[in-house]
């Protein structure tokens, strides 16, 4: 069964395990974990230049949560003009991003994914049909001979 709090507990636990918090199950450690990842922020801030990455997230669930996560740490995304809406520009030192905003945002994004497929899947097997399955792929027709 779909269990919100269970998902909201889960991203914050995944928040805390990507803070290096040793009890990420427990809700203070949680709470501290942004703060925890604020401060590494900081800490590469003063060895290195902040660098721009470009991402480009088409999925608008993923697009919203990357950008609310970047946020989260105080960091601002953008696009310049012309650019798709699926492009997203940040700019932090570089290996931050690579090892601490990105590998989170995938990790946060896979289990808001599962969380929404199962949701998606519940709600038509209950409103629609039962059996919301793929359709099956069948072989093209034989053409007929001489034609």
């Amino acid at each position: 069964m779909l269990d919100e709090a269970a998902l909201l507990d889960k991203l914050r636990k995944i928040e805390a395990l990507h803070a290096g918090t040793d009890a990420a199950g427990e809700k203070i450690a949680a709470a501290f974990a942004a703060e925890r990842i604020k401060q590494r922020l900081a800490d590469w801030r003063a060895r290195e230049h902040d660098v721009e990455l470009q991402y480009s997230l088409h999925d608008p669930w993923s697009r919203q949560l990357f950008v609310a996560l970047c946020r989260r740490y105080g960091l601002q995304p953008y696009r310049r003009a012309r650019q798709h809406r699926t492009t997203l520009c940040v700019r932090a030192p570089l290996p931050f991003q690579r090892n601490t905003l990105w590998p989170q945002f995938l990790s946060l994004d896979e289990a808001l994914r599962r969380h929404l497929a199962e949701l998606t899947a519940r709600v038509i097997g209950l409103a629609v049909h039962d059996d919301a399955s793929d359709a099956p792929v069948v072989e093209d027709p034989k053409p007929l001979p001489g034609g």
